[in-house]
């Protein structure tokens, strides 16, 4: 199971927007340019995470955009969810959608695609944007 490039440059945003906290409004260029990410791209992304209240923005000269909650109260997983859906190895176990199968009964594989996709929620979610600052300042 991979992270598209929606979810990866994503968070990259958003670390880079937390890195920066406090300071004020960080234009768009400098995220993609620190980040190395495309601008066009990067407004996309943005534009989601904005809908989801978790960036703000701010138009005019000094504009730009910047975390909506400090870094310590955003996890990786309500980064990445909004840009990726739901995090699961298998149909069959994404959390909001019934998908039936006619051997769920008897499906060995369904138990472990609900651990990963558990365990993989339990770790996104565990893990806030103040703890990739403070591994990075750790590097």
């Amino acid at each position: 199971m991979r992270l598209s490039t929606k979810g990866r440059y994503g968070l990259k945003a958003m670390f880079e927007l937390a890195l920066h906290y406090g300071e004020g409004p960080i234009p768009l260029n400098n995220i993609a340019e620190s980040q190395n990410i495309s601008e066009h791209y990067l407004e996309q992304l943005i534009a989601t995470l904005r809908r989801k209240g978790l960036v703000k923005s701010v138009r005019g000269a000094q504009g730009g955009y910047m975390l909506a909650r400090a870094p310590e109260e955003i996890t990786v997983g309500e980064v990445i969810r909004p840009l990726e859906g739901s995090i699961a190895p298998s149909e069959c176990v994404i959390d909001d959608e019934t998908v039936s199968c006619d051997k769920e009964d008897v499906c060995v594989t369904k138990t472990v695609w609900k651990r990963i996709r558990d365990s993989i929620n339990e770790v996104i979610d565990s893990i806030t944007l103040q703890d990739m600052i403070d591994d990075h300042r750790n590097i």
